[in-house]
């Protein structure tokens, strides 16, 4: 399902200072008394749907209902089913079944929001406030009606006692007020963050009738309660998890809903080895898999089921952002504070070789946190992007302005000896030196030495050659294999070296850049600034990507972003691929239509 982004904190004194504080001055202005209400809102620009639109373009509203969906986790199981804090591991799929939201994002426009839980919303020009007013008929599951206070209530509860994204994401709202049993006001501490009246709407309602007699964070496996078209029905503790969808469900005619959530049962079963759970679905043990190997997507599925056609495969292309895949630095760490010895270890990861003897050529190099998108940066710095730049020329190294990134290759007739001598060089001006066949930190006589933590072991043949290659060098790689639940407790922890990272991204980028690299984030346990960015020039840019006032500037601003983040070397870049690739009994079926953002299972069908 496509998503936008993560969580918030409350912190109205924030000090804005360069071009954040530029743009504060030229956004803020007084906020309208009142506004009119309309049924959609869009980042930029206007929406697409109109008022009482059917449904989505990409849905088949006749799509029948019935029939179950069985899909496998690769995982150690789970034990929660709350998805809203930090601790345990939530079951798949509770919060996209469960929870209703006061607003729904389309798939084909960059961020565009409809009323679901809202019927409309009331914003002014400047976006200083938004008021939601809440349809007649959203319910809970229990039959209560959902209300201004509950609201009020998940924004509260989430933001005091829920994961620490919450705090970050909605760090900017001020003042909550209930206006009436279904009209709730959110005020903003300022009007440079403009996707604030879009991601409250994102915000899950939660029933406050049913969290005032438990503890938020020790629910434990207690089946909530939601208003979503699913309830949690049959589960095995940590081994497999299934939803009925609700027969009477209250939004199930809405156009923001018609055509989707059709299956009577989704079913989710747990597999601790990916290889398991392959040979699984090819036994029919399981419905509809996407494929993240590209061995497998070579090798794996042949066979009667698929030349009968009974198994269905297809590359499906998308034009979302593809984010950033790739090892992770944690800067936290002494021996990678310096950024000169995290551009040399990239040398030693060889990715023409991966990609021809490891993955049938299937992808392509990341070169951006913004891959596959118009936001991702290219070339040197020029125009605009340049201009947003400029300020902070003292504070940046000489490559943002002279240099275009490029993560180190072994194309175009270089070689890993090559690339390796490059790297000697640099870690040698970056003060080591190799003594008795180990790399050492000349000043320290430290060696340099660090883990690498994965809980994949598909990606143990990709790390292997990386750790052999800088062992020429030296350098002390030592490659450790953990638990999901272990793998999750010290990624929380920030407890590693260096692991896998993702950071995914949309086709509108905003608040939960902060999250990712804002150094209010990069000492807070289980945010997702892996590597501990903490930067005084990061942090104004992404407060000035926050607020910008037009795609155009959205644009420019992001690039900027995105080109001194490559500059940090925060990371080593891995790879991607602009399709989803696909594979499911041919009893399943989905809409001709498939949206920007891929194919979404949630909008399929059986068909027998």
């Amino acid at each position: 399902m496509t998503t936008k982004r993560t969580a918030p904190t409350s912190n109205s004194k924030r000090v804005l200072t360069g071009l954040a504080l530029a743009a504060l001055a030229t956004l803020s202005m007084p906020g309208q008394a009142s506004t009119e209400p309309t049924h959609g809102l869009a980042m930029h620009g206007e929406v697409k749907y109109p008022e009482g639109f059917s449904h989505f373009d990409y849905v088949n509203p006749d799509a029948p209902k019935g029939g179950e969906l069985r899909m496998a986790v690769v995982a150690n199981g789970y034990d929660s089913f709350n998805p809203f804090v930090a601790r345990g591991i939530s079951a798949a799929g509770v919060e996209t079944y469960l929870y209703d939201t006061l607003l729904a994002s389309s798939d084909d426009e960059p961020f565009s929001v409809y009323g679901l839980i809202a019927e409309s919303i009331e914003t002014p020009e400047d976006r200083s406030y938004v008021i939601y007013n809440l349809r007649d008929g959203a319910r809970f599951h229990d039959g209560e009606a959902i209300t201004a206070e509950d609201v009020k209530f998940s924004f509260e509860l989430l933001t005091t006692e829920g994961h620490p994204r919450y705090r970050s994401y909605y760090q900017d709202i001020s003042k909550v007020t209930v206006e009436g049993p279904q009209r709730v006001r959110f005020d903003f501490s300022s009007t440079v963050n403009r996707e604030l009246p879009l991601i409250i709407g994102q915000l899950p309602i939660l029933p406050s009738h049913y969290w005032a007699e438990r503890t938020f964070g020790e629910n434990g496996l207690d089946k909530p309660v939601g208003s979503g078209p699913y309830q949690i029905g049959r589960f095995e503790a940590g081994r497999s998890v299934s939803y009925q969808r609700v027969e009477d469900y209250w939004a199930q005619d809405l156009g923001v809903r018609k055509g989707r959530f059709n299956f009577d049962t989704v079913t989710y079963e747990y597999y601790t080895d990916d290889t398991v759970a392959l040979e699984s679905f090819r036994a029919g043990n399981y419905d509809f898999r996407v494929e993240s190997q590209a061995k497998n997507w070579a090798t794996a599925y042949t066979g009667d089921a698929f030349d009968t056609g009974k198994i269905t495969t297809e590359a499906i292309e998308h034009s979302r952002p593809a984010g950033m895949q790739a090892f992770v630095f944690n800067t936290r760490r002494e021996v990678f504070k310096d950024p000169a010895v995290r551009k040399a270890l990239a040398y030693g990861f060889d990715f023409q070789w991966a990609n021809q003897n490891l993955f049938f050529g299937q992808y392509t190099r990341t070169k951006s946190y913004f891959e596959n998108s118009e936001l991702a940066s290219s070339g040197l710095p020029a125009g605009r992007e340049l201009e947003i730049l400029e300020p902070y020329r003292d504070q940046l190294p000489e490559a943002v302005f002279t240099t275009e990134y490029a993560p180190p290759s072994t194309g175009d007739g270089r070689t890993m000896r090559d690339n390796l001598r490059d790297a000697l060089t640099q870690l040698r001006a970056a003060g080591y030196a190799i003594e008795d066949g180990t790399m050492i930190k000349k000043a320290t006589g430290e060696p340099l030495a660090f883990e690498v933590m994965l809980f994949q072991k598909t990606f143990e043949r990709v790390i292997l050659p990386f750790k052999n290659n800088l062992e020429k060098l030296g350098i002390d790689v030592a490659v450790r294999l953990v638990d999901s639940n272990q793998y999750a407790e010290r990624w929380r922890t920030r407890d590693f070296d260096m692991t896998v990272g993702v950071f995914p991204q949309s086709d509108s980028p905003g608040n939960e850049q902060r999250g990712y690299w804002h150094s209010s984030s990069a000492k807070q346990d289980a945010t997702r600034n892996l590597a501990g960015v903490s930067d005084p020039v990061v942090d104004e840019l992404v407060e000035y990507l926050i607020g910008a006032p037009n795609r155009d500037e959205l644009v420019q601003r992001t690039r900027a972003l995105d080109r001194v983040l490559l500059h940090g070397h925060y990371v080593i870049p891995n790879w991607f691929l602009a399709s989803d690739r696909i594979a499911y009994w041919s009893f399943l079926k989905r809409p001709e239509s498939v949206p920007k953002n891929g194919a979404d299972v949630n909008n399929w069908w059986v068909e027998r």
